[in-house]
């Protein structure tokens, strides 16, 4: 079993005569400033010329200067970036004002992993990777909690590990617990969930259930509380007690069909697939395709998620979402992200 590093292990004086920058200011970067300087910490935040985030950065208490400007001012700078525009952030204004003993912060490994960005030998390049959304990294502060994190040191040794402990205590993340990985491990492991069953697995596999339902003669209706709406109550379930603690709360007949069907849906041609896509995600395919669907403009990302909005599981999911007033009838589409 990994160490589980908490509260004693991490020292937030490494960080105490330092300036800490946050490039960025949305969920992950707002999280993590708003809990350093709340944890007693100098945080500054480095944004674009124009970013729609400075008002709402220098309204909670924050001196927000350009990207360039914060990386020069500050011992300690936090990449938070989505992943595709990173290189071209770091080439522009991060690595023309990098100096030896400053230290690079991710919270996701792909760029330093896929070397989208090569950082130079004399400054450290660390992780700090809460395993929860930002808003959930600041709630839980605020509660006096925190969110399970990992780290990782890429370079820089003990000193660096020991910069990655102290911003990981400011965040919170030592009240929970620390867990210690490597940028390839998280990397890789990250991705893999994130395309095969988190996401990928889980969205493909509602859709496919909704349609063979309604193909069958049942109503959309009922197609939408089988197949996507009671997925909560038992991801919620295995969430707090395991696979098997929610067997243990299911019926009778469920537990039946678990164990019996389950694995004739999801069977060995499924894990021969999810073997091909981490191969894909290890060698490196994944990334240059990504990487190059931002380069050419999002072109066949953008057409799968406006088909994926036309799939009659949305239209059905809407109308019945309205009858649920617990739900506060979000619409996350259509809000602006609050930071």
């Amino acid at each position: 079993m990994a160490k589980v590093y908490t509260d004693k292990d991490a020292d937030l004086g490494v960080l105490k005569n330092k300036t800490l920058a946050v490039l960025g200011f949305g969920s992950q970067g707002h999280a993590h400033a708003l809990n350093l300087k709340d944890s007693g910490l100098k945080v500054i935040i480095g944004l674009y010329e124009g970013s729609k985030s400075i008002p709402v950065a220098r309204e909670k208490g924050f001196k927000v200067v350009t990207t360039a400007e914060a990386v020069r001012q500050a011992d300690v700078i936090m990449v938070a970036l989505p992943d595709t525009k990173q290189a071209a952030c770091y080439e522009k204004d991060i690595e023309p004002n990098l100096s030896s003993g400053k230290t690079l912060l991710f919270s996701h490994g792909f760029s330093i992993h896929f070397k989208t960005i090569v950082p130079p030998k004399n400054v450290n390049v660390i992780m700090v990777a809460p395993k929860g959304p930002g808003h959930t990294v600041r709630r839980q502060y605020v509660e006096g909690k925190g969110v399970p994190s990992l780290v990782a040191v890429y370079q820089g040794g003990k000193a660096a590990k020991a910069i990655a402990l102290a911003w990981a205590k400011g965040i919170g993340g030592t009240r929970a617990g620390v867990i210690e990985t490597n940028f390839k491990e998280e990397t890789e492991t990250d991705l893999f969930g994130e395309q095969t069953v988190l996401c990928g697995g889980a969205s493909a596999l509602v859709e496919a259930g909704f349609e063979v339902l309604v193909e069958a003669g049942y109503s959309p209706e009922m197609a939408y509380f089988e197949c996507l709406h009671e997925l909560k109550l038992i991801a919620d379930l295995m969430n707090e007690s395991g696979i098997s603690g929610m067997r243990f709360s299911i019926s009778e007949t469920a537990k039946w069909g678990d164990i019996t069907v389950g694995p004739k849906i999801i069977d060995a041609s499924v894990k021969k697939r999810m073997k091909a896509a981490l191969k894909d995600i290890q060698s490196g395919k994944f990334a240059k395709g990504w990487v190059k669907e931002y380069q050419t403009g999002y072109k066949k990302y953008n057409a799968l998620l406006k088909k994926g909005e036309q799939h009659p599981i949305e239209k059905t999911g809407a109308k019945l979402r309205a009858l649920m007033p617990w739900m506060g009838k979000k619409n996350i589409k259509g809000a602006q992200a609050a930071y």
